[in-house]
């Protein structure tokens, strides 16, 4: 029932206009039972011929005056309890994403988009549902139910006892069924994530499925995705099918009872033809409430199961802390004092004896922990206002190890400092601001060229952003473009060649203009003169910028003041350029062949 509490926020938010709400659809409720009454009087007026036309329209005035107050009523209960219900959703989603973006990269390391879809859509819609028409459902079934019972053991209690023998069995159905359909309802929303997934990853590579042809394979995986849905819906239905059933089966045994029993008790005059018709009307009214029993089951067992996938999300707590939400007093009071001191010395970077592995990779002997080690060991410091070069062969660990100075991920073991301080005492928000980030491979939101750059901030001048544009050579293409700035750039950048894209997000970075600049890989999709362009823009930053080049382009690292050589998650080489290529090892025989290379393909 844990997850339960995940409503109580917004419950008791709106709790006036949920009292409103149900108060008035008590009285919608009360209503509807005084029309049998009216009936009563016109049928008993009628077969006693004493009804008149002048009676009848009276009957009918009343009937017409209830309609229209259960109107107005009705219009209110359902602007409270339906629109409460959406504003339920609109909160748990807006809770849910804020949770999911304050979680650590790692947590989506093992994690798809279409399962998180999954939760913010389906899951939320089922949550409303069971907020919003299953509080009706079960007001209805509570109150109308009661009521309506009331009022046929006003009339005859004998028969109102007869007409209740089916209401254990659906006391005892009900409880039965509702502990199948919890788990099964699991069951279909992770089998609805799986086939979320499979659509958008088969979406979003369109272009790769058609240039190999693979539309056919494509479709069979769609299919197969979705076969486990239908087959995990119809385990639902074989559950669902025998409630709803169960329940009219019920009602209509009541119905038979009424008919047999209560036609009797008129005949012999123990109620009137009025009462009789009246009762078979209470009993009509009862049938809702006593569908309304399974119904509500169905959509409270289907609510509390997205709950439960919903809160396990929300159970989950970030791997990166931040000390000035998450920490003491005393520590946030420091993560303060450590952002001014940070502003006025200049940016430093430090590693000290760093060890890191991936969190979510399984372990089960400890040859396969030293093999899952991606970082073992890392010394360095980069001194203010220098550039460090950072090469290697794949796989050796160079974007995880640039990845933890803006804490993406954090150390096993050892500390990243920034000028003096551990990382993880300096507020996560003050860190991010101090550090421009390019990512080996460049992420671009569907909008436009300007929007990708400023990341729509107002407070970006046109100078500002075309110094930036320049800087990453990439003026000249916005310009050949029709809508220049305003360009939509589609999906992930679509229109954009991968080159185009790189310099976007070189430009991003240059337009941040912090202090501490990573870059990954940023040249290794445009051409050898763009290349070289960009990193002599970069290389008029030094002393300005702590300019950090993760590069299998090793000839744009030679100007660094100190490079780095890492393989197999440990520094193998350190130096400048010159002092490197002396050594003669990897640095150099990667160097040497890259340059032959590069020869070759200029003859």
């Amino acid at each position: 029932m844990k997850s339960i509490a995940l409503l109580k926020p917004y419950i008791f938010e709106n709790r006036m206009i949920i009292v409103c709400g149900v108060v008035c659809l008590i009285a919608v409720d009360m209503l509807q039972l005084f029309i049998p009454r009216i009936v009563k009087w016109s049928v008993d007026d009628l077969t006693s011929f004493r009804a008149t036309p002048p009676l009848l329209v009276k009957y009918a005035l009343y009937i017409v005056a209830v309609a229209i107050m259960i109107g107005i009523l009705r219009y209110v209960w359902r602007r409270c309890l339906i629109g409460t219900s959406r504003r339920v959703e609109e909160g748990i989603r807006e809770r849910l994403f804020d949770h999911i973006q304050g979680l650590s990269a790692s947590y989506f390391d093992g994690m798809t988009t279409g399962d998180l879809m999954a939760h913010a859509t389906n899951d939320i819609q089922h949550i409303r549902m069971a907020t919003g028409m299953g509080i009706v459902a079960l007001t209805d079934a509570v109150v109308l139910g009661t009521a309506a019972i009331g009022f046929m053991a006003y009339i005859n209690v004998r028969l109102t006892l007869f007409v209740m023998i089916p209401m254990p069995f659906i006391v005892f159905g009900t409880r039965f069924f509702s502990k199948k359909l919890h788990g099964r309802y699991l069951s279909v929303q992770g089998a609805f994530s799986d086939l979320t997934e499979t659509v958008r990853e088969r979406f979003a590579g369109i272009r790769m499925i058609k240039a190999h042809n693979r539309e056919r394979s494509s479709v069979e995986q769609v299919e197969t995705a979705s076969r486990a849905y239908v087959r995990r819906n119809l385990q639902l239905v074989a559950t669902t099918r025998l409630l709803f059933p169960m329940m009219v089966l019920l009602s209509n045994i009541s119905m038979v009872i009424i008919l047999y029993m209560g036609g009797q008790e008129t005949i012999r005059g123990v109620i009137t033809p009025g009462d009789f018709v009246a009762f078979i009307s209470y009993l009509g009214m009862l049938t809702w409430p006593m569908m309304a029993i399974g119904w509500v089951t169905n959509l409270i067992q289907r609510g509390k199961a997205s709950l439960d996938r919903i809160d396990r999300i929300l159970q989950v707590k970030p791997d990166i802390t931040n000390p000035e939400t998450d920490g003491t007093p005393t520590e946030r009071k420091a993560a303060k004092i450590n952002e001014t001191a940070t502003s006025r010395n200049g940016a430093s970077v430090q590693f000290k004896d760093v060890h890191f592995s991936y969190p979510h990779q399984p372990v089960t002997s400890t040859a396969e922990k030293k093999k899952q080690v991606v970082l073992s060991g890392i010394d360095f410091t980069v001194v203010q206002g220098t550039t460090l070069g950072i090469v290697g062969p794949p796989g050796s660990g160079k974007t995880t190890l640039i990845n933890l100075i803006p804490r993406i991920y954090d150390t096993e073991t050892g500390s990243v400092r920034l000028d003096g301080m551990d990382l993880r005492k300096i507020d996560l928000e003050s860190l991010r601001k101090r550090v421009a980030f390019v990512p080996q491979e460049p992420f671009l939101f569907a909008g436009t060229i300007r929007e990708n750059i400023t990341f729509d901030n107002s407070a970006v001048t046109s100078d500002d952003l075309e110094t930036a544009v320049r800087q990453a050579s990439l003026l000249d293409t916005i310009e050949s473009l029709k809508d220049g700035f305003e360009t939509v750039v589609g999906e992930k950048g679509v229109i954009l060649s991968g080159g185009q894209k790189q310099r976007v997000a070189l430009a991003r970075a240059f337009l941040k203009n912090a202090p501490v600049m990573i870059l990954d890989d940023p040249i290794s999709q445009v051409d050898l003169e763009t290349g070289d362009t960009i990193i002599r823009t970069i290389q008029r930053m030094a002393g300005q910028r702590t300019v950090i080049i993760v590069s299998h382009r090793l000839s744009a690292l030679k100007f660094a003041d100190r490079i780095l050589t890492l393989e197999e998650g440990r520094i193998t080489e350190s130096g400048s350029h010159d002092a490197l290529m002396s050594a003669g090892g990897y640095y150099a025989g990667t160097y040497r062949l890259q340059a032959l290379e590069h020869s070759y393909h200029e003859t």
